[in-house]
């Protein structure tokens, strides 16, 4: 997605990064790091910190790229040919339940909250969780917030039975339902919402049930490493986290800014539309009161569990997971130095 750079841009480079790391010679590490989906400004954490050489600093030089989906992001890292991924932990979940998979883990959690929810229109009478009752819902089969939709159903006593679920293409979930086909759909909150007023529909005929607002307590995307790369080069994969954090930081404190350092990387037609995406993933779903409490890029054993078992009841596990087997804290930068004041 780069540009090739001269061998004098190249040394430059490097001297910046020596002063900004302290005047500390760095040989930097190749990183490549896949996303589970097209670039949008929800990413600007991390091309800040391609942009402002905050990864450079660390001693890592990363590659962005996209992939298909989060099973083909896990896939990337399990083969190999991704040192790093974002994707869903809950994809990562489904992953490890095969006993042959390797042991690809988290190393931090990106997503605090996940943004699994249902985006209705008020016009169709759906203003609460309990009004889907007697409505049609529009759903991806592979869609995570559709696998979670049974445990969501079920910690809110809700009958599925008395719910119509239309399986969709996810390319159509949202002119459908904008067409009046459906009565509402599953999605991500910062995706399927923000497109549907881009398409016309008024934000007060649209009702976004967060799911972590049901009871559901589901983490979302999160920085998955390749096993021999985490065993090989720690220091990489802790310089990425670092350089991931002070984005974040970053991005919190000048939105707007931290768009327009990101909006020359995306295919996006609106920079008011992606600045809007960041702001909401910013509050509802990276810097939630979790994080202000304990810091970014953890994850609790409680919550964690509970989530497993939301999943459970639309997706049948082979195996018990553990947070040992998914989550591995041992490469995250110290507390003190993941908070958010």
């Amino acid at each position: 997605m780069s540009r090739p750079i001269t061998r004098r841009a190249a040394l430059l480079a490097t001297a910046i990064a020596a002063l900004a790391a302290g005047g500390r010679s760095i040989a930097a590490t190749p990183v490549r790091l896949t996303f589970d989906r097209p670039f949008d400004g929800t990413m600007a954490p991390f091309f800040i910190a391609a942009a402002r050489g905050l990864f450079r600093a660390e001693g890592v030089m990363p590659t962005l790229d996209s992939a298909a989906g989060s099973p083909d992001a896990i896939a990337r890292v399990a083969a190999g040919t991704s040192e790093m991924a974002v994707a869903d932990i809950n994809a990562l979940l489904r992953f490890r339940d095969d006993d042959a998979a390797p042991a690809v883990k988290a190393v931090f959690v990106v997503f605090d909250r996940a943004p699994y929810a249902l985006i209705a229109r008020r016009s169709r009478g759906i203003h609460i969780l309990a009004d889907v009752e007697g409505k049609t819902v529009g759903v991806a089969d592979s869609d995570l917030s559709y696998r979670f939709w049974p445990g969501l159903a079920r910690l809110n006593r809700i009958d599925t039975a008395r719910v119509r679920i239309e399986k969709i293409s996810a390319a159509v979930r949202e002119p459908i339902l904008s067409a009046g086909q459906v009565d509402a759909i599953t999605g991500f909150s910062y995706l399927s919402a923000l497109n549907l007023r881009d398409r016309g529909i008024p934000a007060t005929d649209l009702a976004v049930l967060r799911f972590a607002d049901y009871g559901c307590e589901a983490y979302g995307q999160a920085v998955i490493v390749n096993p021999a790369f985490a065993r090989e080069q720690p220091d990489a994969v802790r310089g990425v986290l670092r350089a991931l954090v002070a984005g974040i930081r970053i991005a919190l404190a000048n939105p707007a800014q931290a768009i327009d350092d990101t909006m020359s990387q995306i295919n996006a037609a609106s920079r008011d539309l992606e600045l809007e995406r960041l702001r909401l993933v910013l509050h509802d779903n990276i810097v939630t009161d979790d994080v202000r409490a304990h810091g970014l890029g953890g994850l609790d054993a409680t919550r964690f569990n509970s989530a497993r078992d939301t999943l459970a009841a639309g997706f049948k596990f082979r195996k018990t997971l553990t947070v040992a087997d998914i989550f591995d804290d041992t490469l995250l930068p110290p507390r003190d130095a993941r908070q958010i004041i």
